[in-house]
């Protein structure tokens, strides 16, 4: 993370919201805190002092010490200008795959989980077909679309990661499934007209089963309760349920009543103000004959 441009201001805490330690997760506590020791260590061995070694890497000194002290979870811009800085030749900039993996909560990293236990799933995406509904080669488009660039072997286990998470088609008994479909995401060809035609026929598949309903929401409407983000709420047997939006709770699950209703409100009117799942159908399979 660099320094603000024109300003010289260096980043606080305030300026990275959502970064904070989950204290519920043990394991990402002991991973951040073991970063953050490491980085004190090459700090000190070096003879900088935090307040020195912040202005270098464009953060304020309060922040330094909280990233050292395991209280803040550090970005990856802030690993890699921090081994450039303490010349440690790729060892702490190697850190952000430790990072990575807890960077989010533990209920976030047990969303694959809970899918694999849900009885309902109420799915809205806006800005890709949703992982769920992913041909390998409309993923693999998608995923090579990013920047910076994955490697081969990102790509790779991103792909099996998605194929693996279809098991939840296969279920017996088989959870309800609900998706609305931004009508702009069926007609870019990521990967290719091919990848798109292929798609477009898994998804008219999809459409099919008894348990799965597709909807589109055209791009001409005039009102749309979508426009803060994806909502995911899973329902569970027991009658619990989880659900995740950036627009509540900065993207963390949440399973109060309250939040829950705020979701499931948004998602009704989202599914209200889209196609019906005849109509949808019958828009995919015009679109696959435009393609």
């Amino acid at each position: 993370m660099s320094v603000e441009a024109d300003t010289g201001r260096l980043k606080s805490e305030a300026d990275e919201p959502g970064w904070e330690v989950d204290p519920d997760g043990e394991w990402g506590v002991a991973v951040i805190a073991t970063v953050g020791r490491q980085l004190r260590l090459r700090r000190e061995a070096v003879g900088m002092r935090a307040g020195e070694f912040g202005k270098a890497v464009g953060y304020g000194e309060d922040l330094v010490y909280k990233i050292e002290g395991g209280k803040r979870i550090p970005r990856q811009e802030y690993l890699d200008k921090a081994d450039e800085v303490l010349g440690a030749g790729g060892l702490i900039a190697a850190t952000w795959a430790d990072v990575q993996k807890v960077r989010y909560p533990k209920k976030v990293r047990a969303l694959g989980e809970m899918e694999a236990k849900a009885a309902e799933m109420q799915l809205y995406d806006p800005l890709n077909i949703h992982g769920l509904l992913q041909t390998p080669e409309y993923a693999r488009g998608l995923l090579l679309m990013r920047r910076p660039a994955y490697t081969e072997d990102e790509v790779e286990r991103f792909i099996s990661a998605r194929v693996a998470r279809k098991a939840v088609f296969e279920r017996d008994p088989a959870p309800e499934l609900s998706f609305v479909l931004e009508e702009w995401t069926l007609r870019r060809p990521l990967g290719g007209r091919a990848a798109l035609r292929g798609q477009l026929e898994h998804l008219l598949a999809a459409g099919q089963l008894r348990n799965v309903e597709l909807q589109v929401m055209p791009m001409d409407r005039e009102e749309h309760a979508g426009v803060d983000g994806g909502i995911e709420v899973l329902k569970f047997d027991d009658g619990s349920a989880v659900g995740r939006s950036p627009a509540v709770a900065n993207g963390r699950p949440v399973t109060e009543p309250k939040q829950l209703r705020i979701l499931e409100l948004r998602y009704g009117i989202i599914r209200a103000q889209a196609l019906t799942p005849r109509e949808s159908t019958a828009f995919i399979e015009q679109l696959l004959g435009e393609t």
